[in-house]
């Protein structure tokens, strides 16, 4: 089995047509194999990252409902994520610390640590960290985490 963890970055590319998107649907199609997690936040931040394609005219008012509504029944029915915990937040603000993050960057890699560590103990499963931040991956790369860039695969 392959858990991936995605940040707001790379899964994007589910949604929007950018370099990468290509790869990563195909990367994280749904499988019995295949697992997809991120943190709660990510919710905001694709609806937040939508908008800002809406203002910018790469998608069209009329296509942001349905984009946004296929990304909800995917976070229904497809996605797993975790919910901010206290572990997270202290964990996410000693990384702050450590590495030249944003805060919600160093969420990500605190909760991707954290699904880590649980899944340590489990047969057959690898564990990749997706996001197209190549700042991102270089900390979670120094944390230990296998990592990949959709935006290496254009």
């Amino acid at each position: 089995m392959v858990v991936y963890y995605t940040d707001t970055s790379a899964l994007l590319k589910q949604y929007v047509a950018e370099m990468g998107s290509a790869w990563l649907r195909a990367t994280i199609a749904p499988a019995d194999e295949t697992i997809v997690i991120f943190s709660q936040l990510l919710i905001i931040e694709v609806t937040s990252a939508l908008n800002r394609r809406v203002r910018e005219g790469a998608i069209t008012p009329e296509e942001y409902p349905r984009v946004l509504g296929i990304f909800h029944d995917d976070c229904r029915d497809v996605y797993r994520f975790f919910g901010l915990k206290d572990d997270i937040v202290d964990l996410a603000c000693t990384l702050l610390e450590r590495y030249p993050l944003r805060a919600y960057d160093a969420t990500h890699l605190a909760t991707a640590l954290t699904v880590h560590r649980l899944l340590a103990g489990v047969e057959d499963v690898d564990f990749l960290f997706l996001s197209a931040d190549d700042r991102l991956n270089n900390a979670a790369s120094a944390e230990g985490l296998a990592v990949d860039n959709p935006n290496h695969h254009p």
